[in-house]
């Protein structure tokens, strides 16, 4: 197979792919996850810096570490710890929430 046929047989792959960008979620939907599910443990409003749990990082506290992306916090929203409860989240659920944290990170 010659390169130029390659490429076009790998272009037409990744076109065809189910593999898709994570979609971008709804900020004001996961500040309202967040306020309901997560505010027992969490600091989750800009701004609120002592989490009722002290062992519980603030939401703006998790969107300001280096690094932290939607996908690395999806990541961390779905595997167990110790001290969090197993959250069940839906896909939707999960794009808002990782949505709002990182949202922390802009301007006021």
């Amino acid at each position: 197979m010659s390169r130029s046929a390659g490429l076009l047989v790998l272009l037409g792959l990744l076109l065809t792919s189910p593999l898709r960008a994570q979609e971008a979620g709804d900020a004001r939907s996961g500040q309202a996850l967040a306020r309901g599910v997560c505010a027992a443990c969490h600091a989750v409003t800009k701004g609120q810096t002592n989490s009722p749990d002290p062992n519980a990082p603030s939401f703006e506290r998790l969107a300001h570490v280096p690094g932290m992306t939607a996908l690395a916090l999806t990541v961390a929203l779905q595997t167990s710890h110790a001290t969090m409860p197993n959250l069940m989240l839906s896909p939707d659920e999960l794009r808002d929430v990782t949505a709002y944290i990182t949202s922390l990170r802009e301007g006021p």
